[in-house]
């Protein structure tokens, strides 16, 4: 009997092994994305104070897993250095500078309450961005990553398009016990004779920046099913929701973001593909020309009035009292979440409100946090020969770059869901990073590819052993 329950003892210990090992940095920032879009962004937990997220909560419990597991060896995190890891951290530590200075020189309550919250959000999205840069390990899980990161997109893309089309807002049903809701509303504003849906995010500039975002690794995911021959009918029907909801916000932060992103992704691209792509662009904007009238025109006349623009007058004006502030607390700014829009004014600008808030060079450290993500996908597509990680390396710079237009047209770090994917990004990408330097990275099915792959010869070793061994026999 003993000789018979080994075996299965044996097996039990392997399949628990099997699972602890499944379950990784990589599952937990999964997790994360997910929560992050799906559930809607005006809820936040009952009874606790500054009005905290679920996902600011879960984001600070993986920063203390993520310095748990930094205390030891044996978890698989990694260790030795990444610049995206050091630019966040350097990020962190002027916001810790900034926020030291402001409450010792003293602030008024409403303010200490705001940037209390903003401290816990942004640490918050840096925790989770570390553990994406040193838990998710090897090709295949960072990209299941993006690939659920797309999925959530285009699951907030179509909420927001139900409130646009319909006038049905699923958020209502999108709740868990335990929460609260900080706002009533879905579709946040007018804009000429249309409702502006925000979906799941907490603003409809926000809502057209994810899909702005999402749009190039959708699109980059459809070229990559359509070249291994598998199915691609949901990827394209990704990429035309999130699309269509870019259009739905009338952003001109989206707008910019997307065509800042194509201007990345064509010189990339082959002649075959921008032909295509550009004939798909003009024949999406007929049928949404045709299907909803006055949309398209609107969209022009965001970018062809500039001048008599009410909201880009507002911005600009702005600019003079933006300086005073500057001047006065140049170096770490007068503190993170303190330029309250409802007692000064809005300053739709990330890089102006930070440059106010958190100074010279707390607005150095976000753009090297922004600016390390995109060295680290430019390092990996020089490193690998692979065609489809170097297409991946080309989206995610193109999705980056939106992030960095959109910090310039509007107050991105305000938004939970932006900035949470922001850094996430940045993190995945430093692991992205550190696997090429290895010499592992590789698209495992490459040589499924059609037709076979002649650009990627690191990625088919099967052939080596046959060659050799045809003198032998």
């Amino acid at each position: 009997m003993d000789i018979a329950v080994a075996p299965a003892r044996h097996r039990d210990r392997v399949r628990r092994t099997k699972v602890r090992r499944r379950v990784d940095g990589g599952t937990l920032a999964c997790a994360y994305a997910l929560i992050l879009m799906i559930l809607p962004a005006k809820l936040v937990l009952k009874g606790v104070p500054l009005d905290l997220s679920p996902t600011m909560l879960f984001g600070l419990a993986l920063g203390v897993l993520w310095f748990c597991a930094q205390l030891v060896t044996t978890l698989g995190v990694a260790k030795g250095r990444s610049l995206a890891r050091s630019a966040m951290f350097l990020y962190a530590a002027t916001q810790l500078a900034t926020y030291g200075s402001a409450t010792t020189a003293g602030l008024p309550g409403d303010e200490l309450k705001a940037t209390d919250r903003t401290l816990i959000t942004l640490f918050a999205a840096i925790a989770v961005g570390l553990v994406a840069c040193d838990g998710v390990r090897g090709f295949a899980r960072v990209d299941r990553l993006f690939r659920l990161m797309v999925v959530g997109a285009a699951f907030m893309a179509t909420v927001g398009a139900l409130q646009f089309l319909a006038s049905f807002d699923l958020t209502v049903y999108l709740t868990l016990p335990g929460l609260r809701s900080v706002s009533d509303h879905g579709a946040v504003l007018d804009r000429s004779i249309f409702k502006r849906p925000a979906g799941t995010a907490g603003h409809p500039i926000e809502y057209g920046v994810v899909c702005a975002f999402a749009l190039p690794l959708a699109m980059h995911y459809g070229f990559r099913a359509r070249r291994l021959r598998e199915r691609q009918l949901w990827w394209w029907l990704a990429v035309v929701v999130l699309a269509s909801g870019l259009m739905f916000s009338l952003s001109r932060s989206a707008i910019l973001g997307i065509a800042v992103a194509g201007m990345v992704l064509f010189p990339f691209w082959s002649w075959q593909r921008r032909r295509r792509m550009v004939l798909i662009a003009v024949a999406f904007l007929g049928a949404m020309r045709l299907a909803i009238p006055g949309l398209v025109g609107t969209l022009y006349s965001l970018f062809a009035n500039l001048n008599n623009d009410v909201s880009i007058q507002h911005r600009t004006k702005d600019y003079a009292p933006a300086a005073i502030e500057i001047s006065r607390h140049l170096w770490l700014g007068r503190g993170v979440g303190t330029f309250l829009p409802e007692k000064y004014d809005w300053v739709d600008n990330q890089y102006l409100m930070t440059l106010i808030e958190n100074g010279v060079l707390g607005v150095a450290a976000f753009a090297l946090v922004l600016l390390s993500g995109a060295y680290a996908v430019l390092r990996v597509r020089a490193l690998t020969d692979d065609p489809i990680v170097r297409d991946l390396c080309v989206s995610l710079l193109a999705s980056l770059a939106v992030i960095m237009v959109a910090s310039a047209t509007f107050d991105l770090l305000a938004y939970s869901m932006v900035t949470g994917l922001a850094f996430l990004t940045v993190g995945a990408c430093g692991a992205l990073l550190r696997d090429a330097r290895s010499g592992v990275i590789a698209f495992e099915p490459a040589k499924h590819l059609a037709p076979p792959s002649r650009d990627a010869p690191a990625a088919s070793p099967a052939p080596a052993p046959s060659s050799q061994a045809l003198p032998s026999s």
